[in-house]
């Protein structure tokens, strides 16, 4: 099993990816049909540079006195964490040898008192301003006419509007751990840049995706301090569980935990620089860090539920890991299955 998962990763990458780990670069927006053709059908990410020079947001939003002028008073969602790490697997609150999923604190505060929070933060918050529900269009509308309602060429070649265009600002503090969408994703960076790990489909087995307990940070303003409870009641949520940068002195332990990441092929990485596009695909798996001081605007176009996604959930079904593990105990036993009787052994 794990050998054969293995080889669709070789494949997908020599026959539709490439070899290399760099995401191909556009100099210009594409046509339609050729954005259509050579990436939303093949299921492949690109950048495309120089196609938002026409945005004012690129000059404007820069400044400081210009959002506040713009947003003024406008309560805005930031969201708050004691380490930047919201939507993560962190330490379980009650039994630290486990883990949970843990939210962020989401609080409602005028824009101009949250800015300040990012712009010089304080390494006991750490703020994100986001809303994933189309708070581009709602809470930052004053915003809006300084960046194009929708990305035409891409309008045209998925045959639809955006369901949705979130504003993201953040700062290098922050990181957004591996997950996927299920919308046909273009990325627009207007400040600072964004840094991407990402991983295609058919690399699901190796993020290792587990149920962990739903936790949610919440902050007392008259202590500065977080606290971490579990939903009640309880409920898991899906998660990936790798981290592509572990910290010093668990980066051999989260190896061996996680060796289909670690010794499978290298992830895709880009830097998405101010005033260019990412496109990312539906369903593939991302990892994101910024610079200081980081705006972002991103369109979310439905996908299309066809014979791909059919095909990933038969793939996800698969447990290699499982095998993985089981060949390890069995090696670790020093016993030898090659003349089982029983036709029902896993082919490992």
């Amino acid at each position: 099993m794990e050998e054969d998962i293995r080889k669709l990763w070789e494949e997908v990458r020599e026959l539709n990816l490439g070899t290399s780990t760099l995401v191909e670069r556009l100099d210009s927006a594409p046509s339609p049909i050729d954005f259509l053709r050579n990436f939303v059908t093949p299921n492949k990410p690109c950048i495309i540079s120089n196609a938002l020079n026409h945005w004012p947001a690129l000059s404007s939003w820069s400044s400081d006195n210009y959002l506040c002028a713009a947003l003024g008073s406008s309560e805005v969602s930031v969201h708050l964490t004691p380490n930047g790490r919201a939507d993560s697997i962190v330490p379980h609150p009650t039994d630290p040898s486990s883990l949970c999923f843990a939210s962020a604190h989401v609080e409602r505060m005028p824009f101009c008192d949250a800015l300040p929070l990012i712009s010089n933060p304080k390494k006991s918050v750490v703020a994100y301003m986001q809303q994933q529900n189309d708070c581009f269009r709602s809470e930052y509308s004053p915003l809006f006419s300084d960046c194009d309602t929708h990305i035409g060429w891409a309008s045209e070649a998925l045959g639809c509007q955006p369901e949705a265009v979130n504003l993201w600002i953040g700062n290098d503090l922050s990181e957004t751990s591996f997950h996927k969408d299920h919308y046909e994703n273009l990325y627009a960076v207007v400040s600072g840049e964004k840094h991407f790990i990402l991983l295609p489909p058919t690399d699901v087995h190796r993020l290792y995706i587990h149920p962990y307990p739903a936790a949610q940070y919440s902050y007392n303003q008259d202590t500065r301090e977080f606290s971490l409870e579990l939903d009640d009641p309880v409920r898991c949520v899906p998660w990936c569980s790798v981290n592509p940068h572990p910290s010093q002195g668990v980066e051999e332990r989260e190896r061996n935990k996680f060796p289909l990441y670690f010794d499978g092929p290298k992830p895709f990485e880009c830097t998405v620089k101010a005033g260019e596009i990412l496109y990312l695909p539906s369903m593939w798996f991302h990892y994101v860090k910024q610079s200081p001081r980081t705006i972002a605007v991103n369109y979310w176009y439905d996908m299309q539920f066809d014979i791909k996604y059919a095909y990933f959930n038969f793939l996800q079904s698969l447990h290699p890991s499982y095998y993985y593990y089981l060949r390890q105990v069995i090696q670790e036993a020093d016993v030898d299955v090659s003349d089982s009787s029983d036709n029902h052994s896993p082919q490992l």
